[in-house]
């Protein structure tokens, strides 16, 4: 029996594209507003793309500004200093924001735990 290779519906192709679309504006506006995080929504838009589309892949890969973060990561799981000071800031605020709202202390204390969990995984990365 012959196998035929799998390939994706109509349907799949245009999820796969609006996720990579929404992560690509997420990864845009976490440029410019510090809370928000860019590389991982780039990353995201990244496998998306590969998934969705060769031409929006490639054109994202081979990006001047993103193209040597996605293959940093995919070579070596590296994430750049400047990315992972963006991040520990962002974490360190979601705390102090929380915290300022008055959340109770359980759930910040949840926060914390995770986030910090999270903190050692991007510390861990290769720069």
């Amino acid at each position: 029996m012959i196998q035929r290779p799998r390939t994706r519906t109509a349907f799949a192709r245009s999820l796969w594209l609006l996720a990579g679309w929404v992560s690509l504006v997420l990864g845009l506006i976490g440029v410019v507003l510090p809370l928000l995080p860019t590389t991982p929504f780039i990353l995201l838009a990244a496998y998306c793309f590969q998934k969705g589309s060769d031409r929006l892949h490639l054109w994202l890969t081979r990006h001047p500004r993103f193209g040597p973060l996605i293959a940093d990561w995919r070579e070596r799981g590296a994430i750049p200093r400047k990315a992972k000071r963006n991040a520990m800031i962002a974490l360190i605020a979601v705390l102090v924001i929380s915290w300022l709202a008055g959340v109770n202390l359980h759930i910040i204390g949840i926060q914390a735990a995770v986030l910090t969990l999270v903190a050692l995984f991007i510390l861990t990365r290769p720069d």
